[in-house]
């Protein structure tokens, strides 16, 4: 079995991803063990790049595919951890962000995706979904299924006492 270390800030919003994935190395046959990180030093641990496997979490408050693409994989970008380089992909960013017909820029958004799954360029392990409560006097509240950034707006709801 092949043993690596699985470094991750130590809060739990990045812990707790880095321990399912740990328990899903296991069935490939890969033994992780848990690196908890003090926050301090985290960002410069990555920004050097020192680590084996890391686990880090990324915040895209806009449903564009622009802002995952250009901070995450574009060759030029400070938060391309893992320094991923390929001027094919960083050309195909560029344009699908320039597209302005929906569905050959979806096309172009899909091809990226492929071409980075197939070069494992940080790889996705799980989206997250942030989770609401409310009262059940509180009626006329749809929460939107593709996005936790873009529901929040209130002139449909209403208080039923």
């Amino acid at each position: 079995m092949l043993k690596v270390k699985v470094a991750t800030r130590n809060i739990a919003i990045y812990r707790d991803p880095a321990v399912i994935l740990i328990d899903q190395l296991k069935q490939i046959y890969i033994d992780g063990e848990l690196e908890p990180i003090d926050t301090t030093v985290w960002y410069t641990k990555i920004q050097r790049k020192d680590y084996q496997l890391g686990m880090n979490l990324t915040g895209v408050g806009v449903d564009d595919p622009d802002v995952n693409f250009y901070e995450n994989y574009y060759s030029t970008s400070d938060r391309n951890y893992t320094g991923y380089k390929n001027p094919e992909v960083d050309k195909l960013i560029d344009q699908q962000s320039d597209e302005v017909d929906r569905e050959k820029r979806k096309k172009l958004v899909w091809e990226i995706e492929k071409r980075l799954a197939e070069d494992a360029a940080r790889p996705v392990i799980g989206y997250n979904v942030a989770n609401t409560c409310w009262d059940p006097k509180v009626k006329g509240l749809v929460l939107q299924v593709n996005s936790i950034y873009n529901g929040w707006r209130f002139e449909d709801v209403w208080l039923d006492k």
